[in-house]
């Protein structure tokens, strides 16, 4: 008897483990699909200034992606590009291409309370992490699934771990906290404004909060998006970051 019911738990773990995957991949495939075109306003908030920005973001997934700066003017013209792993920006004044060396890849872009990764998205949520499914709670009007992601000891990314919210009806992201090595969460992700968007539903408007520095905020609101849309990979290369409009 004792057996029996030890197979069953772990049957159980098992398909919680199973389960916690596959929501996490399905809210991860329905924000990025196959490739994808938005267009994007992003504002910087800080206890003494804030600043808005526009951009244009190509993607081919997973492997590329392409951020364009459209305004202010003294930032127009300056590209990301992400290449697999390699990751490069343009700076027009300086008619200049800098590769980010790894080391960099968590420190803030643009300004803003994303990091470089956050960005270009060279960690996975879903092959980076081994995912746990934690219960259900209620988010404001949503029901969500609470859902555990723990690194892998080879995906060297920096989180101790992060708890995400994910909505059971459209498998939206609605929160994200996430914890340093310390156990403290440090700044919190949300989604929030719901529209169609693509042909699907998205939220269509993204906190960033570092929850250790009071008064910075970045925002980042959808105008556009675009998906499934037909890119080649030769899109995304360094003499493309020249041209690119």
């Amino acid at each position: 008897m004792k057996n029996i019911i030890l197979a069953f738990l772990f049957f159980v773990a098992g398909v919680y483990a199973q389960n916690a995957k596959e929501i996490v991949k399905k809210a991860d495939q329905h924000m990025r699909a196959n490739s994808s075109f938005a267009e994007i306003k992003m504002t910087v908030i800080k206890p003494d200034w804030s600043r808005t920005m526009g951009m244009k973001v190509w993607s081919l997934e997973p492997n590329y992606a392409l951020v364009y700066i459209t305004e202010p003017a003294r930032d127009k013209g300056t590209v990301t590009l992400k290449r697999h792993t390699e990751v490069w920006n343009w700076i027009p004044a300086a008619q200049k291409i800098i590769k980010i060396p790894p080391s960099m890849m968590m420190q803030s872009w643009m300004g803003s309370d994303f990091t470089n990764d956050d960005l270009v998205r060279e960690a996975s949520i879903v092959t980076d992490y081994n995912q746990t499914l934690l219960g259900e709670e209620k988010l404001g009007t949503d029901e969500c699934y609470k859902i555990l992601l723990k690194p892998k000891p080879e995906a060297g990314v920096v989180w101790d771990k992060i708890i995400m919210w994910i909505t059971k009806k459209d498998y939206l992201e609605k929160r994200a906290d996430y914890y340093d090595e310390n156990g403290d969460v440090v700044r919190r992700f949300t989604g929030s404004d719901p529209k169609e968007m693509g042909g699907r539903i998205i939220y269509t408007h993204w906190e960033m909060k570092p929850l250790d520095k009071p008064g910075d905020d970045t925002i980042m609101d959808y105008d556009k998006i675009e998906f499934n849309i037909k890119i080649n990979q030769s899109f995304f290369s360094e003499q493309n970051m020249r041209r690119v409009r």
